[in-house]
């Protein structure tokens, strides 16, 4: 019974360190991809969030930065369960709350974010915050909710810049223009942001006001010069005054920015159309057609990959297998679909299979990285 109790107890140790030597491993990987993330190194920085995540699946703040890491080059599913994670792990942890919320609206999911958003409120009904973000969960489903929602959180901190110029986007699309306009007024007098700038730019250009318009959409890219959407939105008003000359250059920065928009390309054509460049006007009216055809192609991938998902995560992982490989035949290019064909192939024992749709993935976007245990 002494030589039992004794091994128990150096076993106990054994297990304690192996613990403390994975959790040091993953505060090790944690501030190294903090470090690499500021330099600008993504890719390096999620491999690591992903080795730290697996080494400590109970901490709160890397499973939340993991989350934010893969919400940024697209990988939503993925995001949300690592913000799900940490707020299990940490159920008062704020800021992984509302990256989940936020996340949940992105992905189509807005009742589960609304019910998770309402908790926040329940638990604290003063926080403008709360009220904000209950705000953006009611943004697609219930405008006029939502609308309630961002006044509460103004009433509570007036001069709430995100909430006020939030409301301003919900009155928007309520087609409620002059209120809208007051409000981004207000916001550009709390905060100069480029985007309050922009949106009251493209108000105005469809209310007809095309110098105040333009004024706006000027005033939005001195804010943000790296602002894509501004410089087109800038050329295409301009084409519609004739300025060809000033047309073109907003759309060749615009172009510059973003090569991938569609419409900037198009717009970019009518205008060296109009200017006598037919050649020129023919070869972006050609890339246009080739980035629509693409965008068309990849939101097919998107949905099949969603539809996926979704079955994966209710357990059913064999159908979940069928629409992602439904997804990758519509657009072999989709790196997700890839990568959640991966997570279906590892969850039915297909290790091999796994793997090998992991590699393409990762070869498709860097920054898709698989698991620890199938590299």
């Amino acid at each position: 019974m002494l030589a039992l109790v004794a091994f128990c107890i150096v076993t106990a140790g054994a297990t304690g360190d192996a613990a403390q030597g994975a959790n040091a491993r993953a505060a090790a990987a944690y501030k190294r991809a903090i470090e690499l993330e500021a330099k600008g190194n993504a890719a390096d920085a999620l491999s690591l969030l992903w080795e730290a995540a697996g080494l400590a699946p109970g901490d709160a703040d890397i499973q939340n930065r993991l989350g934010e890491a893969l919400e940024r080059v697209g990988a939503l599913d993925a995001a949300i369960d690592a913000y799900r994670l940490a707020v299990a792990a940490r159920p008062r942890f704020r800021k992984a709350s509302n990256n989940l919320i936020l996340a949940l609206v992105k992905g189509g999911r807005s009742k589960e974010a609304v019910e998770r958003a309402r908790a926040l409120v329940a638990a604290d009904p003063d926080d403008a915050d709360g009220y904000f973000t209950l705000g953006l969960a009611q943004s697609e489903p219930d405008v006029e909710a939502a609308i309630t929602s961002f006044r509460r959180a103004l009433k509570a901190a007036p001069r709430h810049a995100l909430a006020r110029y939030n409301l301003a986007l919900v009155l928007k699309r309520a087609d409620r223009l002059q209120e809208a306009i007051a409000e981004l007024q207000r916001v550009i007098e709390i905060e100069p942001r480029a985007e309050a700038h922009y949106t009251l730019g493209v108000i105005y250009w469809h209310q007809g006001d095309l110098e105040r318009a333009a004024s706006a959409l000027r005033a939005a890219i001195a804010a943000e010069p790296r602002y894509a959407d501004a410089h087109y939105t800038l050329g295409a008003l301009l084409h519609a005054r004739h300025d060809w000359a000033g047309a073109a250059d907003s759309l060749r920065r615009a172009l510059a920015l973003r090569p991938d928009v569609p419409g900037a390309h198009y717009t970019m054509a009518r205008v060296l159309q109009a200017a006598g460049d037919a050649a020129a006007a023919q070869r972006h009216l050609a890339e246009a057609e080739r980035l629509r055809a693409r965008a068309q192609l990849e939101q097919e991938a998107r949905v099949w990959t969603s539809v996926g998902t979704e079955r994966l995560d209710a357990g059913d992982s064999s159908s979940a297998l069928e629409c992602f490989r439904r997804a990758a035949g519509i657009f072999e290019d989709y790196a997700p679909a890839h990568y959640q064909m991966g997570r279906a192939l590892q969850r039915l024992g297909r290790l091999d299979a796994a793997r090998a749709a992991f590699a393409r993935a990762h070869q498709l976007n860097l920054s898709l990285v698989p698991p620890k245990e199938l590299r």
